[in-house]
């Protein structure tokens, strides 16, 4: 069986639009579908922008969004996926690759959320960081003992845990997990603390956003982040879609959760992450990519 996985904010590059083009002219209508829902011009800053204009949360997630999407369309082929997963913003764009979406719902949900994502970072100053070489509950025990805003976020790989808090919150973390012999704690440029309880006045608002969409019946199952397990259930997709602002991404969990469905290929629509970490969780699982 074979997965199709997505991958989130941080895969996306300078002209990245430019790419698209090239590969196939025709991906214009896609570019012009999303200028006309957004109300700017996405499409020149995935093609023209520089490194900061694709770093600021409104234009990152609608811009990974759309090359990953894309890249679906122009290779999913016949290719019969047994299941979808993504990672944070990713699992967006696998309920548009199994019709759970449409491709418009999909871009003004990502719209919405990015929005709210950006406007909770402004009330409160937070940030994210990268822990390396210590155990998932190592990372967890650190984390509670912190007295500030600080938790596990992203469980993307075996000895691989992003944290995610205020600053004095991640501060703390990243000494103690230097003192407890992390191989490596790396800050990360982001402009908030995602996946965590920070992150709630935007859950509030993407609430009312996916109230107002209509979900269908995937395709195939979705892994979701928040619990790493298969959903086609369109109401309980969007129960823990909503969950997913404030819950770690259980990425490690899906991996395993995937493969004991029956998964031996992974399929990786956009930048090259997750099929990295599939490869740190199972060297020997087949892997292909389409960036």
């Amino acid at each position: 069986m074979k997965a199709a996985i997505f991958p989130g904010q941080g895969s996306q590059y300078v002209s990245m639009g430019s790419k698209l083009l090239e590969n196939n002219p025709d991906n214009r209508k896609y570019m012009d579908i999303a200028n006309a829902i957004l109300g700017f011009d996405l499409a020149d800053v995935m093609i023209n922008g520089n490194v900061d204009d694709l770093k600021e949360t409104k234009v990152t997630q609608p811009a990974v969004f759309l090359y990953s999407i894309i890249q679906y369309y122009n290779n999913s082929g016949s290719d019969d996926f047994g299941c979808y997963a993504g990672h944070s913003l990713g699992e967006i764009t696998a309920l548009v690759a199994s019709d759970c979406l449409t491709l418009e719902d999909g871009l003004s949900l990502v719209s919405k959320r990015a929005g709210a994502m950006q406007l909770a970072c402004e009330e409160q100053k937070s940030t994210m960081a990268a822990v390396l070489g210590l155990e998932d509950e190592q990372v967890e025990r650190i984390c509670n003992e912190i007295d500030d805003v600080v938790v596990a976020a992203n469980y993307n790989c075996p000895g691989q845990v992003v944290i995610s808090g205020s600053i004095t919150g991640i501060e703390k973390a990243m000494e103690a997990c230097k003192a407890a012999e992390a191989r490596r704690v790396l800050p990360l440029l982001v402009g908030g603390a995602f996946h965590s309880p920070l992150m709630e006045s935007a859950k509030e608002s993407l609430s009312k956003a996916i109230a107002q969409l209509s979900f269908k019946v995937p395709r195939g199952p979705i892994f979701q982040n928040v619990d790493a397990l298969a959903t086609t259930d369109p109401e309980l997709i969007k129960q823990k879609l909503i969950a997913q602002l404030t819950s770690p991404v259980r990425w490690t969990q899906t991996m395993i959760n995937m493969h004991q469905y029956g998964v031996k290929h992974f399929t990786e629509f956009g930048a090259k992450v997750l099929s990295g970490f599939v490869k740190r969780y199972d060297r020997s699982l087949p892997t292909e990519q389409y960036k």
